[in-house]
């Protein structure tokens, strides 16, 4: 894993955001008339677009699907982005990264205002050369596209890049655009599912990652 060019996924990769995310759903759903009490059950929004997942698990019309993504949001933006924690080691990965030279993007589908503060509040932002999230309006929510940006943009060579991520959606994307992808599997994604993705490294732990880079 030489890469000089790694490309880190948010959610379930560098932060454990479960409590703040599925609350923000269970506040989205209670406004459009659901209650949902097991937060373990909103655990498979986590990750995918919003919008879809909404549209997915309760068969939102689109315009239905905005309303509780705003209302998503409005608890989110002053509650529920603090929800979180930086896993274990996760700092000390990227502090030897940054400092062996390697070069850190963040490469997320969450709306990059979000995604902002959050590397701001837990004093991760120097580590990274870019952020790159979607736009709340749904722009580059889909993980390949963002992806195919993130390249373009930052003049990345394919081959050159590392993709780092917990779902299917990361690895996905990924091989869609020739990058090299590691499973990892301390996040939300199932084993069978980062698996069947058949990835060309997968780590369960931040400790087995870390060792992965040499650190």
């Amino acid at each position: 894993m030489h890469h000089p060019n790694l490309l880190f996924d948010l959610d379930g990769t560098l932060t454990d955001s479960r409590l703040g995310i599925t609350r923000a759903i269970q506040v989205a759903l209670r406004a459009e008339g659901i209650d949902e009490p097991d937060l373990r059950a909103l655990e498979v929004f986590i990750g995918p677009p919003l919008l879809q997942s909404f549209m997915t698990h309760y068969g939102f019309d689109e315009a239905r699907a905005w309303r509780a993504v705003e209302a998503y949001r409005v608890y989110f933006r002053t509650t529920g982005l603090y929800e979180n924690e930086v896993y274990g080691g996760i700092r000390e990965l990227l502090a030897g990264l940054h400092a062996a030279g390697r070069r850190l993007y963040l490469v997320t589908a969450k709306p990059w205002v979000f995604a902002q503060e959050i590397l701001r509040h837990f004093a991760l932002t120097d580590y990274f050369t870019a952020l790159h999230g979607s736009e709340l309006d749904g722009t580059r929510g889909d993980k390949t596209e963002l992806l195919r940006y993130v390249l373009a943009t930052e003049a990345l060579a394919p081959e050159t890049c590392l993709m780092l991520g917990d779902r299917e959606h990361d690895l996905i994307a990924a091989r869609e655009n020739g990058v090299a992808a590691v499973a990892l599997g301390y996040g939300f994604g199932s084993q069978e599912e980062l698996e069947r993705q058949r990835p060309a490294f997968h780590f369960h732990s931040v400790a087995a990652l870390r060792q992965g880079f040499g650190l």
